[in-house]
């Protein structure tokens, strides 16, 4: 039976995993921490990890990886609808890796892959959620699940959901299938916003099926974004109407 591996305190979750795939273990092995002294984000930033939150990896094993943003928004929607299976509502997902409730940012995804060669040898999946824990006051628009959430919900609560989620996706695809694309856009956070970096000014219309962020600018030029971070002009809200104007136009796909 592949194994969770639950640790009371760990360095970084995704520093033991990877050190469990060079050992051999299976695809679908997960360690969970109730603290990360080391937890570490996207590019390499520093990720608070205390007690009362969710940090966890997993292990894949593809026989052929997905591209990095595909693989980073797939785990995302995993996640976002494993969530609402335990009552954390409306997650959206906030290109390229971060969960959203609210206007509020709870949590976030990193994907690593190590290669042999040309070949995927395993990549690691790691969530970090803020559950019960105060969100990390460095972080601007930084919650938790407990702040929006009426019942009790504990980070073992959303555990093995999450767990589950992550073993079940499929990382052998090039771009996001059909289903995915469709969840995608109805769970975009910033579908309606406008930019300050990296395209001043520009429009988030919609993510394509390659994962890319698809913006226009403001002289009406249809831009695509591969690299994050992106930040949002917080001085121009984003309305429901706004939202339904740009669903009614021409897919951008």
């Amino acid at each position: 039976m592949t194994r969770i591996i639950r640790l009371d305190r760990v360095g970084s979750t995704q520093d033991e995993i990877h050190r469990l795939a060079e050992a051999g273990e299976p695809d679908g092995t997960a360690v969970v921490a109730r603290e990360q002294t080391a937890g570490r984000g996207s590019r390499g930033q520093r990720w608070e990890s205390p007690l009362g939150g969710l940090w966890l990896s997993v292990l894949r094993r593809p026989t052929k990886a997905a591209p990095p943003l595909v693989l980073s928004l797939s785990a995302g929607l995993a996640v976002a609808e494993a969530l609402e299976s335990v009552g954390v509502h409306e997650v959206q997902v906030k290109w390229p890796n971060d969960l959203m409730v609210n206007d509020a940012k709870i949590g976030g995804i990193l994907c690593e892959v190590r290669w042999h060669g040309d070949l995927p040898a395993w990549a690691v999946i790691g969530v970090g959620i803020n559950v019960e824990n105060p969100p990390p006051s460095a972080v601007s628009g930084a919650s938790s699940v407990a702040a929006h959430t009426q019942e009790r919900i504990a980070p073992g609560d959303l555990a093995d959901p999450v767990i589950g989620a992550i073993r079940s996706l499929p990382l052998d695809v090039s771009t996001l299938d059909a289903p995915a694309f469709s969840a995608l856009a109805r769970r975009d956070w910033l579908r309606g916003a406008t930019l300050l970096d990296p395209v001043p000014g520009g429009l988030c219309t919609s993510i394509d099926r390659t994962g890319a962020l698809v913006v226009r600018d403001p002289a009406g030029t249809i831009l695509r974004v591969r690299s994050g971070p992106v930040i949002v002009d917080q001085t121009i809200a984003w309305t429901a109407a706004r939202q339904q104007r740009l669903t009614s136009e021409p897919g951008l796909s």
